[in-house]
């Protein structure tokens, strides 16, 4: 029904289109000296206005369809380019709209006595367009040289700095849980996002068949339920999808890159997409390694020989942190407390490995 009177009116409008333009051009010709009624019989002038209606009526009813679906998929795009866009843009999207309509209106003043109607309204449907669009884009552009009103950067408990970048964690973040323990401390500013894919392959890996997966993913579940009732920072869950994108992690970054968002993940892969395609990503592992303590090649360390390590005579060690000691000539000494001598210690994002000798007695 919708779209049967949808398509009425675009055909009526199709038919005012059509009279409109008879109209002008009788009007420029009355301007040059001569109108259409000084040229054609009366009833040939209405016999113009009506092929005119006519003629447009019919092409507007048989583009209606397209125009319709056109003006729809138009609508949710732009309903979805809104939602995912966090307010601080939407704000300086709206001041350049502004100044754009109101540079246009200036405009529109000096060429308002034009002696052709139809030019003036054609060149004030460009000027506003043209302008408006122009002041959204420079503002948003530009956004991040200019600061930000003090009520779109608010503090305090239970209220977050919307202007900060939003943060959208991936599934390996939630399931990790570090996150949790982040947020808690206060240092994350800005939105959390979780987008409603992430969620959906959450509950996939919850129900899978494989009790280690499924028990990964009622973790990732727990710890989100966690964050939305103890953390003071937003969690939201956003409905936003990409039916033309297959790939969880392909669909983030692209997400976080409509959002002018960053990437919250532990998964190296991810780190390294994310990283060519510019979107920015907070690696909690590059994080954790960041903040644990500094051990150099030279130092002695009091550690506990737990294990055999991979290669011959290798003994394995861990510090509190959780970080692994390779000590070289330690399978002997399994089991026993001593002193070691750091070697060597390799950083990556995948986390930190130190290797070590056993110290001679003196």
């Amino acid at each position: 029904m919708a779209r049967k009177i949808a398509r009425l009116f675009i055909t009526v409008f199709g038919i005012i289109i059509g009279v409109t333009i008879i109209y002008s051009i009788n009007e420029a010709m009355l301007n040059l000296g001569t109108g259409m009624s000084e040229v054609f019989e009366a009833w040939a002038v209405v016999a113009i206005y009506i092929a005119a209606g006519t003629v447009f009526g019919l092409i507007s009813y048989f583009i209606a369809p397209k125009l319709v679906e056109g003006f729809k998929a138009a609508i949710n795009a732009i309903d979805h380019r809104l939602g995912e866009m966090p307010l601080s843009v939407m704000f300086f999207g709206v001041v350049g709209l502004t100044v754009g309509l109101l540079i246009a209106l200036l405009v529109s003043t000096l060429i308002s006595g034009l002696t052709f109607r139809w030019l003036t309204v054609v060149i004030n449907v460009l000027l506003y367009t043209g302008l408006g669009y122009l002041g959204w884009t420079i503002m948003i552009r530009r956004r991040n040289e200019i600061n930000p009103p003090t009520w779109l950067k608010r503090g305090g408990k239970g209220k977050t700095n919307i202007y900060a970048t939003p943060k959208l964690l991936d599934t390996s973040s939630i399931i990790d849980g570090r996150i949790f323990d982040i947020c808690r401390t206060g240092i994350v500013e800005g939105t959390i996002i979780v987008p409603e894919f992430v969620l959906q392959e959450l509950r996939h890996i919850a129900d899978s068949q494989d009790a280690l997966k499924r028990n990964r993913g009622r973790r990732g579940l727990d710890i989100l339920k966690r964050m939305q009732d103890e953390l003071e920072i937003p969690i939201n869950i956003t409905q936003c999808d990409y039916n033309d994108i297959d790939e969880v992690d392909s669909k983030l970054i692209r997400l976080a890159h409509s959002m002018g968002g960053a990437v919250v993940t532990t998964d190296y892969n991810l780190n390294k997409v994310a990283g060519v395609q510019s979107v920015p990503v907070l690696n909690i592992n590059d994080l954790s390694n960041a903040i644990k303590s500094v051990v150099l090649p030279g130092e002695d360390i009091f550690v506990s020989i737990i294990k055999e390590g991979k290669e011959l005579n290798q003994g394995v060690a861990y510090l509190d942190d959780g970080t692994m000691i390779v000590i070289e000539n330690g399978k002997k000494h399994i089991g026993e407390d001593l002193s070691v001598v750091v070697t060597s210690v390799l950083q990556t994002s995948a986390g930190r490995m130190i290797f070590a000798k056993v110290k001679s007695a003196e």
